[in-house]
């Protein structure tokens, strides 16, 4: 894959995570309080600015990967158990602490509530 092509997939992920904060906000979709990062820089990939960062106290990294694709085994290996609970997985590395991992609207609508 170019690079210019990886950038822009990445990209993707970020506008759609801002886009999802912005709607269960109930900001207007030109706010200047949520911005996405230019690939390169520095720093959270979608940055909560002011107030917003209490309403929302997470930072957010976006990675739209293949190499990624052991997560969504476990996550499958965690639906295959149930068809009406929701998938999670736990993940943890040596020295790391643990981590969870489930689906990202499940997750938006937990926090912020259906819409």
């Amino acid at each position: 894959m170019r690079t210019s092509s990886a950038k822009a997939k990445g990209r993707r992920l970020q506008d759609w995570m801002r886009r999802q904060l912005v709607n269960r906000l109930d900001l207007k979709p030109e706010t200047d309080m949520i911005r996405t990062a230019v690939m390169g820089e520095s720093g959270a990939d979608v940055q909560l600015l002011g107030d917003l960062k209490m309403r929302f106290p997470y930072t957010i990294e976006c990675k739209n990967q293949e190499k990624l694709k052991g997560i969504y085994d476990v996550l499958a290996q965690a639906e295959r158990h149930s068809t009406y609970l929701q998938p999670l997985a736990v993940l943890k590395m040596n020295r790391k602490k643990p981590i969870v991992v489930l689906d990202a609207e499940h997750f938006l609508e937990v926090y912020f509530g259906r819409n």
